[in-house]
């Protein structure tokens, strides 16, 4: 008999990998030319080929027994101290060694800093529509998610309504910047009136509240758009980050978490993550991964690939009736269903060899998340099968 925790997970499996399998098996039917799969965030881009000579060579220089063996369970120091040091470039940041825990991916990180701070029963913030895995996560250790309303003109966070919802039990928030699914990128007015907030809350409960940036989309943002780091507004952050979209690695695992010397019990927390790592099984992160990345930490994908998606995708849906919001980061278009039922409007994309993911797996029903991480002839392709499903929607 299988444990009911694991069930209720089986029950509520992700939306967005179903739909994925879906569009593998039309694929198999009718041609993966034929099929327009918006649904995973598998970047169509490679890897850099510096990420590809690093892995050679550093097989090449290293003893096979050092570079396939185990080290601390935070991470080899090295690799740790060159991302520090390239946040501080970047971000005027203090960094050392101490401060990052190397991680497998931003998932494993969400998992370490879950395990390391939650009590059953505690409560995680999490702003509406927000990647569903997070209610996964949290469930791993039986804490409860509180979801935030957003504002449905610019979908930002409604302050108010998290003012409201934070209670002595909330232990973390968590934002996504740039955010999956909507493309959304915070700016540093909202940010520091979110710092306000949680210092206010802070101070009303005698409690600590951690706030959790996952912000595996940094790198991927559009027409001036800027990411702040965001231990500068709030000490009790904690970030995570992962290389799968920057370097377009999602398949090896790789990321980290930084905790600033400011955050309350930081010595602490660094030492839990460290063992979270290791009692969850990760242990520690892959090793030859560790090492590659370190020597790519100011490689960048290609930004203007998925710019053309993006200007390509939006235009052509805008232009076809559909109401969309402009993405300014990530690599997904968030798209209003023209039906209240968004899983109906889905399963009509499927007639034309569409696949899309029904905004219900963000929380938030009435839309659709497109996947523009695809090949751009995928996306200019799409626009003629969008069209038929705008005509029968009658959209203009």
């Amino acid at each position: 008999m299988l444990s009911k925790k694991i069930q209720a997970a089986m029950a509520g499996s992700s939306a967005i990998r179903a739909m994925f399998v879906e569009g593998q098996e039309m694929a198999a039917k009718v041609g993966a030319e034929n099929v327009y799969d918006f649904s995973l965030g598998n970047p169509a881009t490679p890897a850099p080929v510096s990420f590809n000579q690093a892995v050679k060579d550093i097989l090449d220089e290293t003893d096979p027994l050092v570079i396939h063996g185990y080290m601390a369970n935070s991470g080899y120091e090295d690799v740790r101290e060159a991302i520090a040091q390239n946040l501080n470039q970047r971000f005027g940041t203090g960094f050392s060694a101490r401060n990052v825990v190397m991680t497998v991916g931003a998932a494993g990180g969400l998992n370490i800093i879950f395990k390391t701070i939650l009590d059953p029963e505690d409560e995680v913030v999490v702003f509406v529509p927000y990647f569903g895995e997070y209610k996964s996560y949290a469930a791993n250790f039986d804490a409860m998610i509180v979801e935030v309303a957003p504002d449905y003109e610019t979908f930002m966070p409604d302050l108010k309504d998290l003012e409201a919802k934070i209670t002595s039990r909330t232990k973390a928030v968590i934002i996504n910047n740039p955010n999956n699914p909507t493309g959304v990128v915070y700016g540093a007015d909202m940010l520091k009136a979110l710092a306000s907030i949680l210092e206010k809350k802070e101070q009303e409960f005698g409690t600590d509240i951690y706030l959790i940036s996952d912000e595996p989309y940094r790198e991927l943002v559009y027409d001036g758009a800027q990411v702040d780091f965001l231990t500068k507004y709030y000490r009790n952050t904690l970030v995570g980050y992962s290389f799968s979209k920057s370097l377009s690695l999602p398949g090896e695992r790789i990321g980290y978490v930084v905790v600033p010397d400011e955050a309350s019990d930081s010595a602490d927390l660094l030492e839990g993550l460290s063992v979270s790592n290791r009692t969850l099984g990760f242990v520690n992160a892959p090793s030859l991964m560790q090492k590659a990345v370190a020597r790519c930490v100011n490689e960048q994908t290609n930004l203007e690939f998925y710019d053309r998606n993006r200007r390509d995708l939006y235009e052509g849906l805008t232009s076809l009736g559909f109401t969309c919001v402009k993405p300014q980061g990530a690599f997904y278009l968030w798209m209003k269903s023209p039906v209240e039922n968004e899983a109906e409007f889905v399963e009509a994309g499927k007639k034309y060899h569409i696949i899309m993911v029904k905004g219900s797996a963000f929380g938030c029903k009435g839309y659709v998340r497109l996947a523009y991480c695809v090949s751009h002839e995928t996306v200019v392709n799409s626009l003629q099968a969008f069209a038929k499903l705008a005509e029968e929607y009658e959209l203009k």
